[in-house]
């Protein structure tokens, strides 16, 4: 049977996939997109109930749709984010089909293109788009055994505190997730104990700005380092109204925090001797967002009002006064691990050469080193705004594009 065809396959129905079918059909490309579950999925079964957007309605968004219902400093929950690219979807007629898994890629021989196996057939395609994300496999360490007596799951299974058995809680991560969780199992009545290690931690909020627009006006999206920049947790969100992650403030209201877990040993975890080091980083991260933003209202004449509370950092609570090194979980009552560590690549379905020896892809911009194949979402991608609703609209613009001109090069045939 001949295979279906088309110029160009998108592999994902999330904010990438939607933004690349956007602009492949401004330009009519034909393309097709396809999505194992339903469209923006994650939102909707991966992540947990109270989970909201980690900016405002006002820049979490496309260009071309606002929201209808709520209010632009509002924090959108999760649900009334994936209706949104749900409609977005629709407002571009993208040409999405569901509950169809891409299972294989491969190079065609012969000729150009690729054969893309699916659960609902064969297509051949001209390119491949991979606009999966950057949260694709729950990555967590394997230290502490199966039959350990815990329960173990990641954050991306995690929906509410009565999902968990009674007991006190090790959450691991000290990025917005992990931040989010500890802070809503600590109001529902848990005992929390928080590991943390290194973390970027801006305010939520300066001068009456969102850290959003500060990005934005003092280039923070675009940063561009002499040396590579080291990924570390990102300790902002929009828990309870958008309020700027504080470890010592987490410290007085209960939770005990950690530095990094570094191992496990007959029911005892073992802690870094990092904390201080860990806080004062996130400090310096933080103290450093208000200079500049000081600095760019006095450079530019900009009435934004002083805020002087924000310099105050609060005292230590004694967790992190006097930081525990060991943890024996059995004598703390700790009956679960919620690990907040974030998500690994899984490209296992995507069989040409473009990537390095450890599995990440191989490309510059998105543009992989196997021509025709892109790649769409992934943190840093072009900048710090790629794996961020409103960066990877623009990055899809640019791969767009770029597929626009190789179609101009096949296309051209010397008279």
């Amino acid at each position: 049977m001949t295979a279906e065809k088309t110029d160009t396959l998108i592999v994902g129905a999330g904010q990438s996939g939607i933004a690349m079918s956007e602009h492949l059909t401004e330009m009519g490309i034909p393309h097709i997109v396809l999505e194992r579950k339903r469209v923006a999925e994650r939102w909707r079964s991966e992540r947990w109930d109270s989970l909201v957007a980690n900016g405002p309605a006002w820049h979490d968004r496309f260009p071309h749709l606002e929201f209808d219902d709520v209010g632009p400093d509002v924090f959108p929950p999760k649900e009334r984010m994936a209706r949104y690219f749900e409609d977005y979807a629709k407002m571009v007629k993208a040409p999405i089909r569901t509950n169809v898994e891409v299972t294989r890629v491969t190079r065609c021989e012969g000729r150009p293109g690729f054969i893309v196996e699916t659960s609902d057939g064969e297509i051949e395609a001209q390119r491949v788009v991979a606009a999966t994300g950057p949260f694709q496999v729950p990555s967590v360490p394997d230290f502490v055994p199966e039959d350990s007596g815990l329960m173990q799951l990641h954050s991306s299974t995690y929906r509410n505190p009565d999902q968990l058995p009674e007991g006190a809680v090790l959450v691991v991560g000290g990025g917005a997730s992990g931040c989010q969780i500890a802070e809503e199992l600590r109001r529902a009545g848990r005992d929390v104990y928080l590991s943390i290690g290194g973390h970027y931690r801006p305010p939520r909020s300066y001068r009456n700005r969102d850290y959003v627009w500060w990005l934005g006006v003092l280039g923070k999206w675009d940063e561009i380092k002499t040396t590579p920049k080291r990924h570390i947790a990102f300790a902002v969100s929009g828990y309870d109204g958008g309020r700027t992650v504080d470890f010592r403030r987490l410290g007085h209201m209960g939770i005990t925090v950690l530095g990094m877990t570094t191992g496990y040993e007959n029911g005892v975890i073992s802690i870094a001797d990092d904390l201080a080091a860990n806080i004062k980083q996130g400090d310096e991260a933080y103290l450093d967002v208000l200079r500049e933003a000081d600095a760019y209202v006095e450079r530019n004449g900009i009435d934004l009002p002083p805020e002087p509370d924000a310099w105050t950092i609060d005292t230590d609570p004694d967790c992190i006064a006097n930081p525990v090194r060991a943890l024996d979980l059995a004598a703390a009552n700790v009956k679960t691990i919620l690990w907040a560590t974030g998500f690994k690549y899984d490209f296992s379905w995507l069989q040409v050469d473009a990537f390095h020896p450890d599995g990440t892809p191989f490309h510059k911009r998105g543009i992989s080193t196997e021509r025709g194949v892109y790649f769409l979402g992934l943190p840093e991608l072009t900048n710090r705004a790629s794996s961020f609703i409103y960066g990877c609209w623009y990055d899809a613009k640019y791969l767009a594009t770029h597929i626009g001109v190789q179609r101009m090069y096949v296309a051209y045939d010397k008279a």
